[in-house]
């Protein structure tokens, strides 16, 4: 299996941003219990003890996170920001955006009642890969990944106040697609005092996004806005 699935594992990583020195972490990581029951094996076991120590890890880093991104917050407010940071719906989100589902060894139940898509099992494989990169390369590095991941997420999500979804949109853009958002005017109608704008929004591969405002900053956010849904925070059924 490790070396029959080479690239494939390759692609995951190249995804993740990160290269195992260990590749059997990462597929211990993508390895859930049915495939196991099904497929006994000492050497790949599935990936609940990673998620055990990714989910600390996870806990760990995005703490450190927010706490250099919000020095004024209370402690009772940071615990309410990680929790918005880091649950299922959030966790399961980036798994879909890794294409982690591809990924993940099941059994042929789990397989056939759609395990690829359920939620639970994306926010636990992302868990248990994020234990693995802990363990293979240390907390540096696995800080580092999850700055990068997270860092959207804690822009919009964490803090209530948010409202600068373009600036959220235009770094998961560059971190994701090495590209930008373009806003291009559609439309302009109305007196002077009370004009509306219609703004288009355009991202490379992706389905464009319209926002209509009173100015045409409040139209770009509105853009922003529902770019943002679409990427970063929708969760599929």
């Amino acid at each position: 299996m490790d070396n029959k699935d080479g690239p494939r594992w390759q692609e995951l990583t190249a995804a993740l941003g990160y290269v195992f020195h260990d590749r059997r972490l990462l597929i211990n990581a993508c390895t859930h219990r049915s495939f196991t029951n099904e497929n006994p094996s000492p050497s790949y076991p599935d990936n609940e003890r990673l998620e055990f120590l990714g989910d600390a890890v996870l806990q760990l880093c995005v703490s450190a996170a927010l706490m250099s991104s919000f020095p004024d917050a209370t402690e009772g407010r940071l615990s309410k920001m990680r929790a918005a940071v880091v649950n299922e719906q959030s966790l399961a989100t980036l798994g879909r955006r890794l294409g982690l589902g591809n990924y993940l060894l099941l059994g042929k139940g789990e397989e056939a009642s759609g395990g690829r898509e359920k939620s639970s099992l994306l926010a636990d494989a992302l868990e248990a890969v994020m234990g693995a990169v802990f363990l293979d390369g240390g907390y540096d590095r696995v800080a580092g990944l999850v700055e990068e991941l997270f860092a959207p997420l804690i822009a919009a999500g964490a803090d209530p106040h948010f409202r600068d979804y373009k600036s959220a949109l235009q770094e998961y853009c560059q971190s994701r697609f090495q590209a930008v958002p373009q806003y291009h005017l559609q439309a302009e109608s109305g007196p002077d005092h009370d004009k509306t704008f219609v703004v288009e929004l355009r991202l490379p591969g992706e389905t464009g996004a319209t926002g209509i405002g009173k100015s045409r900053k409040e139209a770009e956010q509105q853009a922003a806005r529902k770019a943002w849904e679409y990427l970063v925070a929708a969760v599929e059924p």
